[in-house]
């Protein structure tokens, strides 16, 4: 019996043993099962935009002619956790354009030229095409994170490959980010020309193309404009970014931003003309001939800081605000600051008001129309360079619902975002953008 008993009191102790040893090895698997996802699932964005931009100071014109655009946008973005660390991003998109400007590389194609009407060459339409791939792991704590990417874009006469990496630390218990990231951009120009520059290129016959033969010059019918193709037609881009965010009270969160960009290569846009002060004036039709196309430098350095400033006064409203300071090494200086302030109305469906001031002194380079001259190393007409203010507005509504009821196949869609702005300039440049994103996660 004493046997019996030891045995039993021996089988005891095994099977507490036992049940101890069970429990700790669930407890290990359970929390390898159960350990926090970056991604819960498969997460698909739809992004889509319709702008529409006008003016006067067409760059392909020479500082004069219209600036009508319009671009149709659609991007889709996969978001796939490979597991509970690590997570695979796709992003491609399509942006198709139609341009009363562009359509002026060509002004003489059909009927009579006139740099404030389009024409109807193959420069007034083109298709972008882009797609990024992007690979994140986050360690188990998830306070560190790293990311790399890779991306391609090609349009008509532009080729681009991209490739780029990041880390972000995050310490006292998350309350304090630190990132550093960057980016190389491999580029290639197909150069397209103005038509009536190109027959005094390489292999080009000059006055006696059938441009000018079959035309009649008026004004100084002398044409005899400065012409040299692009040796040189690729163009690299490195960028290098440091950012800092604080949650400085538990309402409010700040951030600051330091980013650096050296571009080489082709920095002029071979197809924007330019007038000189000191050169008569030759037509075709109401089209002036081109004295020359834009020569930029083959090297730019561009600085940015700047902060954010997040403020959540209570559960109904927010206050987001933002300045950024640029400089580069072509003269220019720009202050950017906005403001929005997100107005939740229901649990569901929240408010963007917001509103944006932007200020730039124009680069060395740049001469308004028939203001450059000949002797000059550097000239361009290009607006975006030019001395200008802008303010834009904008206004916004989103839907969210986190236990997507709606569904599209095996995915619901989790919110819906509806954007619209509006951009106008101190010059006679404004434009207008509606954009619209559905966010759909896999069941």
């Amino acid at each position: 019996m004493a046997a019996i008993n030891k045995l039993r009191k021996l089988k005891k102790i095994i099977l507490i043993v036992c049940v101890f040893a069970l429990a700790k090895s669930y407890a290990q698997d359970s929390t390898k099962v159960y350990k926090k996802r970056v991604l819960e699932t498969t997460e698909v964005d739809f992004l889509t935009s319709y702008y529409a931009q006008d003016g006067d100071n067409a760059a392909v014109s020479g500082g004069i002619g219209t600036e009508e655009l319009t671009d149709v946008t659609g991007t889709f973005v996969v978001s796939i956790p490979l597991n509970d660390d690590d997570v695979l991003t796709i992003d491609a998109g399509v942006s198709a354009y139609t341009s009363a400007s562009s359509s002026n590389i060509d002004p003489f194609d059909d009927g009579t030229a006139d740099p404030f009407q389009a024409s109807s060459g193959a420069s007034s339409s083109d298709l972008w095409a882009n797609l990024t791939g992007s690979y994140t792991h986050s360690s188990d704590d998830r306070n560190d994170i790293w990311s790399a990417k890779a991306s391609v874009s090609s349009e008509y006469d532009y080729f681009s490959a991209g490739v780029g990496g990041s880390y972000t630390k995050l310490f006292n218990e998350k309350n304090t980010e630190v990132s550093v990231n960057a980016n190389v951009y491999l580029d290639t120009w197909n150069a397209i020309y103005p038509t009536e520059l190109r027959p005094f290129g390489n292999n080009g016959n000059g006055i006696n193309n059938r441009l000018f033969t079959e035309n009649t010059i008026t004004g100084n019918p002398n044409y005899n404009p400065i012409f040299n193709e692009f040796q040189d037609e690729g163009r690299n881009s490195y960028a290098l970014g440091f950012g800092f965010s604080q949650i400085l009270h538990k309402n409010v969160q700040g951030s600051l931003a330091l980013d650096f960009v050296q571009q080489e290569g082709l920095l002029s846009t071979p197809f924007q003309r330019v007038y000189f002060d000191d050169v008569a004036d030759s037509f075709i039709d109401d089209f002036q001939l081109a004295d020359a196309n834009e020569r930029l430098p083959d090297s730019r350095f561009k600085v940015a800081v700047g902060g954010r400033l997040n403020w959540y006064l209570n559960e109904t409203v927010t206050v987001r605000t933002f300045y950024r300071y640029y400089f580069d090494d072509w003269g220019i200086n720009s202050h950017t600051a906005s403001i929005e302030v997100p107005i939740k109305i229901t649990d569901k469906f929240t408010l963007y008001p917001s509103y944006r001031f932007y200020n730039q002194t124009a680069a060395d380079y740049f001469e308004p129309y028939e203001t450059a001259l000949s002797t000059d190393e550097f000239y361009t007409s290009d607006y975006d360079l030019s001395e200008y203010s802008a303010n834009q507005f904008g206004f916004g509504v989103s839907y969210t619902d986190i236990f997507t009821k709606a569904h599209i196949w095996k995915f619901g869609l989790k919110s819906i975002d509806l954007k619209f702005y509006q951009y106008d300039r101190d010059t006679s440049f404004s434009s207008s953008i509606i954009t619209a994103g559905f966010k759909f996660v896999m069941d």
